[in-house]
């Protein structure tokens, strides 16, 4: 377990070089969080300021009209779905050329990701549908509902983890890279779970260090600029981490499909490192 630990935070670790080596791979995640918020701006105004303002109230929003609720909920989460894959596509598209010692600019990396349009609309198609399902089930039941949709949720995110490089790196159709993911995650799934759990535990826990700074000049500052302005710069930090730890997961699960799916080592990563990732068994290329 504690030799699982130890590659997974060097895995990170070799992710956070290959970041810093190509910054480039962080256009994708500010892009991305660009388009999300666009998208919100324009459903927040479209169906909640505008009626507010000129009929007083959320039309086709209220209790007595659950239906347009979930339709217009499932509407959102489609589109926002499609633009955090479109954009996940194409990071991971380019960190799959860079692990082969090629560059891909941005340009190309965005065209590879709309050359599989289709296949992440029936993909964003999916994960919407669940992501209603649980929202129901959080929503109806309660408490245990809560608890049923949270498990229910990490299960689907870790047998998922693996289906865009799939969708992208095989140009194979959605219930394809599903059954593969599948497959790819039974063999990988310390590494899997322990790496993208590293990746955000650091994250968050740096996340947490400011929020605790912020807090504490607001309740001892005085001044209402210095109190908004800490509040301002804890929100670009925040938007800063989560650029980041966007932009390493991308990079930690493309290498991890790379060598779990060819038996080739990236460059660059450590070649012990990765081949001990995936006990008890070594890995044969192009085995599953």
């Amino acid at each position: 377990m504690f030799e699982c630990i130890g590659r997974s935070f060097a895995l990170v670790k070799t992710s956070w070089n290959i970041l810093m080596q190509d910054k480039k791979l962080l256009a994708f995640p500010v892009l991305s969080g660009i388009v999300t918020l666009l998208i919100l701006l324009t459903f927040t105004v479209t169906f909640i300021v505008i009626p507010l303002i000129f009929n007083g109230q959320l039309t086709g929003l209220s209790v007595t009209n659950p239906v347009a609720f979930y339709l217009l909920l499932f509407a959102f989460y489609v589109v926002s779905y499609f633009v955090v894959i479109f954009f996940n596509t194409a990071l991971i598209s380019c960190v799959d050329a860079r692990l082969k010692g090629k560059d891909m600019t941005v340009k190309e990396a965005l065209s590879t990701a709309a050359c599989h349009f289709w296949s992440i609309l029936a993909w964003a198609l999916v994960s919407a549908t669940i992501g209603i399902i649980l929202h129901m089930i959080e929503e109806r039941v309660g408490f245990i509902g809560q608890i049923v949709a949270g498990l229910v949720g990490g299960a689907w995110a870790l047998v998922t983890y693996f289906v865009v490089p799939v969708l992208v790196l095989e140009d194979k159709g959605v219930a394809d890279s599903v059954k593969e993911s599948v497959a790819l995650i039974k063999k990988t799934w310390g590494e899997s779970i322990v790496g993208a759990g590293s990746i955000m535990l650091i994250f968050v826990l740096t996340g947490i260090v400011a929020f605790l700074g912020v807090f504490g000049v607001v309740m001892l500052s005085t001044s209402l600029i210095l109190a908004g302005t800490a509040i301002a710069l804890f929100v670009i930090v925040i938007a800063i981490l989560a650029i980041l730890a966007s932009a390493m997961q991308g990079i930690f699960v493309t290498a991890l499909y790379t060598y779990a799916k060819t038996g080739i080592v990236p460059s660059a990563f450590d070649k012990d490192l990765i081949q001990n990732a995936f006990a008890p068994n070594p890995p044969q290329p192009g085995n599953i």
